[in-house]
């Protein structure tokens, strides 16, 4: 009997310590991931019109290296924000790039044509993102590869040749899998891993780490109050230095 009391309050004593937890991370209090700033000195976020308007020198004050700002969604769609996030970043020492939200359901022709009417080139910018994660039902019913590498190629190929870099992809664990791992080697990749260190499949080196999308942050007061964040695979150097266009 007192066996059965104490595998029970053992039991108990875990799920509260569970629970608890999760409100903190829920909150933003807490994060399954806490790089370490000696091995990744470089960070950043990511932002869209969830954060309204943006302090800019606020979020600078706060150790923000870098920011991607969403530009436009499939082939129609503009960030009612990102003309003003564009501009008010630029005047900070942040560095600053653009990201795409992409499209199953559009060709990659129309939905470059739709970035690179919205996002002007600037000095100092960091590449291009595509961000290739999936949304609605397909989730449970994923396009088809081919025909999405060809759409994902045809983008990537027509922004290289207009901001002279090659873009960088956003994947998540499943769109890493089914559409690039063993392709689009020139790329570099902006990963999410929000539960566990990052380490891609097949050990490809990535270049950015998105570590947590419940960061709390002062200088934004959108109707989203959580903020991702995201740091460099590489040293201060390297940063100042990327891309390496040699």
């Amino acid at each position: 009997m007192k066996r059965h009391i104490k595998l029970i309050v053992i039991i108990g004593t875990i799920l509260v310590i569970v629970y608890i937890f999760i409100v903190l991370w829920y909150n933003g209090i807490v994060w399954p991931n806490t790089p370490s700033k000696k091995e990744y000195p470089v960070r950043g976020v990511d932002v869209s019109s969830y954060q309204g308007e943006i302090d800019w020198n606020v979020l600078e004050d706060q150790n923000i290296d870098f920011a991607f700002i969403k530009a436009t969604e499939g082939s129609g769609y503009a960030d009612s924000y990102f003309k003003s996030n564009f501009e008010n970043a630029s005047l900070t020492d942040i560095r600053i790039g653009a990201y795409h939200f992409f499209s199953f359901d559009s060709s990659g022709k129309t939905q470059a044509e739709n970035f690179i009417n919205t996002v002007p080139k600037t000095d100092n910018m960091l590449p291009p993102v595509i961000d290739l994660e999936y949304y609605g039902e397909y989730g449970v019913n994923p396009p088809d590869s081919d025909e999405t590498r060809k759409n994902l190629q045809c983008m990537s190929d027509m922004l290289c040749d207009y901001y002279g870099m090659k873009p960088i992809i956003y994947v998540t664990d499943v769109t890493y899998e089914r559409y690039i791992k063993g392709y689009f080697q020139e790329n570099d990749i902006w990963y999410r891993s929000i539960w566990k260190k990052a380490m891609l499949s097949d050990k490809r080196k990535w270049t950015f780490w998105q570590y947590c999308n419940r960061g709390r942050l002062d200088g934004y007061e959108g109707a989203e109050q959580y903020i991702d964040l995201n740091v460099f695979s590489g040293s201060r150097t390297e940063f100042e230095n990327y891309p390496d266009k040699s």
